[in-house]
């Protein structure tokens, strides 16, 4: 075998293992239909709403006509589907509409959906003192999410609330990705 055969050779090996690699790190970031995500994020995922004023649609495009106008800034919603500039999700209702990109932020917070209050504790324990309350309908920051516990902000206050307690927290997907878009469970 000749010196460039084996040299390209060489090159296809190298390319082959760079292009299996590409593949095995992308494979977590894929649509419920195994398709790979337009973003390269894992889908579902958390994102919180920009502004107090963002239009929910039917379809993934100005075209579609607009279903309610969420007004909470903040609010955790769980992406279930996307395309390049539109991302499908999934409210504390229930409710699954498309949103632009540009609308949607990748800080996390959490929201309590319950009409009662939710402790806010010191450590990430039952046991832990009480630090706060966390009132009905009301949101907070959310650090992260260990054994069962999530690390919210305040202002200035840090404390702890059990995952499965609050809304934007959950590691599963909410609402199917299938789903047309509209209000209910």
């Amino acid at each position: 075998m000749s010196g460039k055969a084996r040299s390209r050779i060489q090159r296809l090996v190298v390319l082959s293992g760079v292009l299996a690699a590409a593949i095995l790190a992308g494979a977590g970031q894929a649509m419920p239909d195994g398709r790979p995500t337009p973003s390269g994020q894992p889908v579902p995922r958390w994102l919180s709403l920009k502004s107090d004023e963002v239009r929910a649609r039917f379809g993934p495009g100005l075209d579609y006509r607009i279903l309610w106008e969420y007004r909470a800034s903040g609010l955790p919603v769980q992406v279930v589907a996307e395309t390049t500039e539109w991302r499908k999700i999934c409210d504390p209702e229930g409710g699954v509409a498309w949103v632009h990109r540009s609308v949607v932020s990748s800080r996390r917070s959490v929201f309590n959906a319950s009409d009662t209050e939710i402790p806010i504790r010191s450590g990430p324990s039952e046991t832990a003192a009480l630090r706060a309350r966390l009132t009905p309908r009301a949101l907070v920051a959310m650090e992260d999410c260990k054994d069962g516990w999530c690390e919210v902000r305040v202002r200035r206050m840090r404390g702890f609330v059990r995952q499965g307690d609050v809304f934007g927290a959950q590691e599963r997907a909410l609402c199917s990705a299938a789903r047309p878009a509209g209000r209910g469970r």
